[in-house]
């Protein structure tokens, strides 16, 4: 289940592990990632960012959604939690909005929740306003949310978009990449984020750990 607070300020809580986990994290995870093709061609800043790792704790936070309401990682108690990195532009993320749609519907017991941590003056399209406008016209079943500063970003290790992360009911991460094998979707052979969930929920251990995201690099603001 899901609920979500009236508006006040944006506050963040750091990942306490970031630099512990900077030092120790020597999986190598490779990036496969797309031309934005059907973006203008602007700067982009890079930023060395590690993912989380099998077991740590999901950082918490405090984010705007497109819905008015804010959520924390207290907003979701289901037994599994699916966090998507994604947003607005980029040809991969917007060609996984209609799985993430189906993947919220068909989980009773699992949350998902989507944040958009782009640099919306460089990229337009993933400003707020815009946000508010995909969901509405995509149908999205599942916050929203904003990270404008890019911290949360940041203390995850999102690396592109969209980047999924599943975690179980105390909120350990069980799994972190790809959301499955196939960037347009039809021809999917590997369910990641789905066998993730549903081995959270039989109470199962799950062998695959992390799989290459594929997407767009995350937009990072020149003074991130």
């Amino acid at each position: 289940m899901i609920t979500g607070s009236a508006p006040s300020p944006v506050a963040f809580a750091p990942a306490q592990s970031l630099v512990a986990r900077q030092a120790s994290y020597s999986a190598g995870v490779l990036i496969r990632r797309f031309p934005d093709s059907q973006v203008p061609a602007v700067r982009v800043t890079s930023m060395d960012v590690t993912p989380l790792q099998t077991g740590e704790t999901a950082p918490d936070f405090e984010l705007p959604g497109v819905d008015g309401n804010d959520y924390t990682l207290d907003s979701f108690d289901a037994s599994a939690l699916v966090v998507v990195f994604t947003c607005n532009h980029c040809p991969v993320a917007k060609a996984y909005q209609d799985r993430l749609v189906a993947l919220a519907a068909d989980y009773d017991d699992a949350d998902l929740v989507a944040i958009n941590p782009n640099d919306a003056e460089e990229y337009p399209d993933d400003s707020f306003e815009n946000m508010v406008e995909r969901a509405e016209s995509e149908g999205f079943n599942f916050p929203y949310l904003r990270d404008e500063s890019q911290d949360v970003a940041r203390a995850y290790g999102a690396e592109c978009t969209p980047h999924a992360f599943v975690f179980d009911g105390d909120r350990e991460l069980v799994y972190q990449g790809a959301i499955d094998d196939d960037r347009e979707g039809e021809d999917v052979t590997e369910q990641y984020v789905r066998d993730a969930v549903d081995a959270v929920l039989a109470g199962d251990s799950f062998d695959t750990d992390t799989v290459s995201p594929m997407g767009c690099s995350v937009k990072w603001k020149a003074s991130a």
